[in-house]
């Protein structure tokens, strides 16, 4: 439970984010506000550090789960912060919720954990929401929305290596450096960018803003994905998709057209039957070794 609320939490923080990034956009170039971010983030996390009295150079550092995990970081940045700067924040949103059905795939694929035909049927489904999401056979594609793709596929990989990193490496630690790993990329975009830095102070505003419920929300999604498996918290995503299209509404407007809201309802019906379907699964497991021996799982003793 203490897993599934930190999901939620975060999922509101990081819906924040996206309208914080959003904002600053407007004004300043992705890499500007991506290295802002992840100077500040990085700050702040070395600070807790500090205050907590948890080592960052350790050789878990340069454990090789931890630094694939990075790698997946500095994607998944790139293609978040790029997409939510192009994309209207409900189609933003939108693709972002088949983060869960990727996680499932990858939890498959990867951590061998069971997923029956009914569940891959599921992910097929909100697969295909999320084509009716980006529509690239319409007019209205515009190849921003790629990023997206490429930015919640990166950060769904980031979310199971996070499974497979050291265990007795605190989170705070392993969020430092996954903001420090962009900080070299954010430098880059700024180089290859054509829009001129802005020094206005409502973007400097924004940008702190961005890191508090960045670092926030980004270490309440780490916290959670150490607390319970994968298929467990990973549904819960499915919350950001009430708040973005909330603060898309009222910050800028942006009312989700027919299509988007089919694809969404495809994607967000795919994942709870997912979650449902695990969970069904998961009682069966706790329960059949209990039948096995004849105790009574309604009662203290056994079956009589």
């Amino acid at each position: 439970m203490r897993a599934i609320l930190l999901m939620v939490l975060s999922m509101g923080l990081l819906a924040s984010l996206d309208v914080f990034v959003k904002l600053a956009t407007q004004t300043a170039p992705s890499g500007q506000v991506m290295l802002l971010l992840s100077l500040g983030g990085t700050a702040m996390f070395i600070l807790l550090a500090r205050l907590k009295g948890i080592p960052l150079w350790t050789a878990d550092a340069r454990h090789p789960m931890l630094l694939w995990r990075n790698v997946a970081e500095i994607f998944g940045s790139i293609g978040m912060i790029v997409g939510v700067a192009n994309t209207s924040l409900p189609v933003f949103a939108a693709i972002t919720q088949a983060g869960p059905l990727v996680v499932t795939i990858g939890a498959a694929v990867f951590l061998r954990e069971q997923v029956g035909w009914r569940r891959w049927v599921a992910v097929l489904v909100g697969l295909v929401g999320m084509l009716i999401v980006i529509r690239p056979w319409g007019a209205s594609f515009t190849g921003w929305e790629l990023f997206a793709v490429m930015g919640i596929t990166a950060l769904s990989a980031r979310d199971l290596i996070t499974r497979m990193s050291p265990a007795n490496m605190h989170p705070i630690a392993i969020s430092m450096w996954g903001f420090a790993a962009t900080i070299l990329p954010g430098i880059v975009l700024i180089a290859l960018a054509q829009t001129p830095l802005s020094w206005e102070p409502r973007v400097w505003a924004l940008v702190g803003c961005g890191v508090l419920v960045a670092v926030s929300g980004y270490l309440a999604v780490t916290t959670a994905m150490r607390l319970a498996p994968a298929s467990t918290v990973a549904p819960f995503r499915y919350t950001r998709l009430i708040y973005a299209i909330f603060f898309g509404i009222v910050v800028f407007g942006d009312y989700p057209d027919n299509w988007t809201l089919l694809g969404s309802a495809l994607i967000l019906g795919a994942g709870l039957y997912s979650f449902m379907r695990e969970r069904a699964l998961a009682r069966q497991t706790r329960l059949s070794p209990i039948a096995a021996v004849g105790i009574d799982p309604g009662t203290e003793g056994p079956l009589r």
